[in-house]
């Protein structure tokens, strides 16, 4: 029930890009001073610039990636009683969390799986399989999207993107810093000069980035992990907490089974497990819903104020 495994993937690559971009049009030149000193205000400003614009341009395209990478479809008119529902389901549910209409998508998958991303809360997409609507109880897949309502409403993918850029911005920063310092090392002549940056620089620093990124991954993770937490919440408010612990449930079942999205999607859907913990942007399903059960009444008539009602924070 998430949407980060893409937009990291994507901000990945946007980053490499811009990197490279950069250099070979020779922006990198501003950050060196006299030849043999690393200009650091210059590089952090252009860390911040790359970083934060990596993580815009990576926003703003999640939308359309992930309508790629699944071969979702969006409902423009419902063709089926199925549709009409699934679109009535999501009006209702975006009006009650306070949100804009999201586009409501559908594509063909035999696992149950759903989720939600977009640049705007009032511009969102949210997309459910067809194995969803096949395997669940109609309850349950209202469970399901009043998660990824959630997610949308607690404007995650806009917290993400901040959270993002300045990491992207300290990966870029102590790259370039640690690259030149090799660079350095290796460009030393036998008299002692030293010279400019050249290919060690540009090698060492790429290689850096991507090795800095893993490691900047594990926070992002981190964070994710956090929110799908709070859209359980979120989505046991919209529509009862045991509804939402039986979808949960339910998930956990077929964890065992191979998932069908691609690679790089993933990571994006309501499933979850324990193996590479710490990599991973979901919590294990049966702590979720450990957690959801024995949380203070967060569902419908449990006098709780209706969601749309309490201040959203980010």
């Amino acid at each position: 029930m998430s949407r980060i495994a893409l937009f990291v993937l994507t901000n990945l690559a946007v980053v490499a890009m811009l990197a490279i971009l950069a250099h070979v049009f020779g922006l990198e030149r501003f950050l060196v001073q006299q030849g043999v000193r690393i200009n650091l205000p210059g590089l952090l400003v252009t860390a911040a610039v790359i970083g934060f614009g990596g993580a815009l341009i990576s926003l703003l395209l999640s939308k359309t990636m992930a309508k790629w990478s699944t071969g979702a479809h969006v409902i423009d008119v419902p063709r089926t009683a199925e549709e009409a529902w699934l679109v009535q389901t999501v009006e209702r549910l975006a009006r009650d969390a306070g949100i804009g209409m999201p586009e409501v998508a559908m594509y063909d998958s035999p696992e149950m799986n759903a989720f939600a991303t977009g640049a705007r809360r009032d511009k969102a997409l949210v997309a459910v399989s067809t194995g969803l609507l096949r395997g669940m109880r109609r309850d349950e897949v209202e469970a399901v999207l009043g998660h990824e309502i959630a997610h949308v409403a607690n404007g995650d993918m806009v917290t993400l993107t901040l959270l993002q850029g300045v990491l992207n911005t300290f990966v870029i920063f102590l790259s370039r810093v640690v690259g030149f310092l090799i660079d350095r090392f290796l460009s030393r002549s036998d008299d002692g000069e030293e010279r400019g940056p050249g290919i060690a620089y540009f090698v060492s620093s790429l290689v850096l980035q991507i090795v800095f990124g893993i490691f900047a991954s594990l926070i992002v993770a981190w964070f994710s992990r956090r929110r799908e937490f709070r859209a359980d919440d979120g989505g046991a408010e919209l529509v009862g907490k045991q509804p939402m612990a039986r979808a949960l449930d339910r998930l956990r079942m077929q964890q065992g089974e191979p998932s069908h999205l691609p690679a790089s999607m993933q990571a994006f859907g309501i499933r979850g497990g324990r193996m590479m913990a710490l990599f991973s942007s979901h919590p294990p399903l049966e702590d979720r819903i450990e957690r959801l059960l024995s949380a203070e009444g967060s569902a419908r008539g449990e006098h709780q104020k209706p969601y749309a009602r309490r201040s959203r924070v980010v």
